[in-house]
């Protein structure tokens, strides 16, 4: 029998945002497989209790603290993993934030806080990682986007412009460093049913908004969109690159 996703045992995956969500959830089934995980996070009590359940699957685990706002600890971050593992195989850029808003009331501080954020820090934390993965020849990178690069909503006209962006630089980087060997992949997921986005989801009326867009039953759960990740990762998808797996339940269908 094949068993699959077991080369990515012993390879360096850093999750940004991975102490909370889904950059948790992605950051676990790694490490659940074997791979050396480096997370970050801002929250020192949410970045030790993930960093302990990775513990429990590969003690070959880091954390480091950061906000990923600032491009220096970016590179830090990246730099850290590196010198940690001695390679970088692997780069999820996961960390996010929205502030949700009707267009009329974003100010230039929201404007720049989602940029970023979503897309500044992602650009330059792929670049970081890059730095090591042409001279390894070798290397995936994966953007968690969202639904929201392809539709418009609400109170979403910062988010939407910072994952539509996302989303064009994942083919951008795809171009420049396919014969490089890395391949630059997104996941564009719906909304997700985590901690984060309990209190958004509080309100009936937004909540039924939304299931009422998606076509299958229920919401997302992060494990769902572990699994996109997971196969970009894997040797499975070694012809794939400059693509973005919607995992939003059919909303984007219509």
């Amino acid at each position: 029998m094949v068993e699959y996703f077991t080369e990515l045992k012993g390879k360096t995956v850093i999750v940004t945002g991975g102490s909370k969500g889904i950059g948790r959830d992605i950051a676990r089934t790694f490490a659940e497989l074997g791979a050396n995980v480096a997370i970050s996070g801002r929250g020192k009590e949410a970045l030790d209790e993930a960093l302990a359940e990775l513990h429990s699957f590969n003690p070959n685990c880091i954390a480091v603290s950061g906000d990923l706002s600032d491009i220096n600890e970016v590179r830090r971050l990246i730099d850290t993993a590196a010198q940690t593992f001695g390679t970088v195989d692997v780069l999820v850029n996961n960390a996010g934030v929205n502030i949700a808003k009707p267009a009329m009331e974003v100010t230039e501080e929201d404007w720049d806080t989602v940029l970023d954020l979503n897309l500044k820090s992602a650009f330059f934390a792929s670049q970081a990682a890059a730095k090591y993965m042409l001279q390894q020849g070798s290397g995936r990178i994966i953007n968690i986007a969202s639904q929201m690069a392809f539709v418009g909503y609400i109170k979403r006209a910062a988010y939407c412009s910072s994952k539509g962006g996302l989303v064009q630089m994942t083919k951008a980087l795809a171009v420049e460093w396919a014969k490089a060997g890395i391949n630059v992949n997104a996941v564009a997921p719906t909304f997700i049913e985590t901690e984060l986005t309990a209190k958004m989801l509080e309100d009936e009326a937004f909540k039924k908004d939304v299931e009422s867009r998606i076509l299958l039953d229920g919401l997302s759960q992060p494990k769902d969109i572990s699994g996109a990740v997971l196969y970009l990762a894997s040797g499975l998808a070694n012809f794939v690159t400059g693509e973005t797996i919607k995992v939003d339940g059919g909303w984007t269908a219509i």
